[in-house]
């Protein structure tokens, strides 16, 4: 990710259903990728509470959000309830039939 001249970042979201390569790169299945965020940055690939608070890092508004996600305790409870909410969204997605 690299900011702009206005501080700006630029973030480039990659739909891997139109471009399956990326999750090849990533070296994980897709059913992986469409339930929990994945984010790759110059520090490596980063999943679930670990990608938002990477996502947050650079959003400006939200950067205290990912400071408070890196406290230990916080960090571990945010990693137990994204693990459960991206389940059930996951077997709701797949449900309604979305893939």
């Amino acid at each position: 990710m690299q900011r702009d001249a206005m501080g700006a970042c630029e973030i480039e979201w990659i739909d891997v259903h139109e471009n399956p390569e990326a999750v090849r790169e990533l070296g994980v299945d897709i059913e992986a990728v469409r339930e929990r965020l994945h984010v790759r940055d110059a520090g490596g690939v980063k999943v679930g509470a670990d990608a938002a608070a990477a996502l947050w890092s650079r959003t400006r508004g939200l950067r205290w959000a990912s400071r408070l996600l890196a406290l230990p305790r916080v960090r571990a409870l945010a990693q137990r309830a994204y693990a459960a909410f991206a389940r059930w969204l996951y077997r709701w997605n797949r449900r309604h039939g979305r893939w």
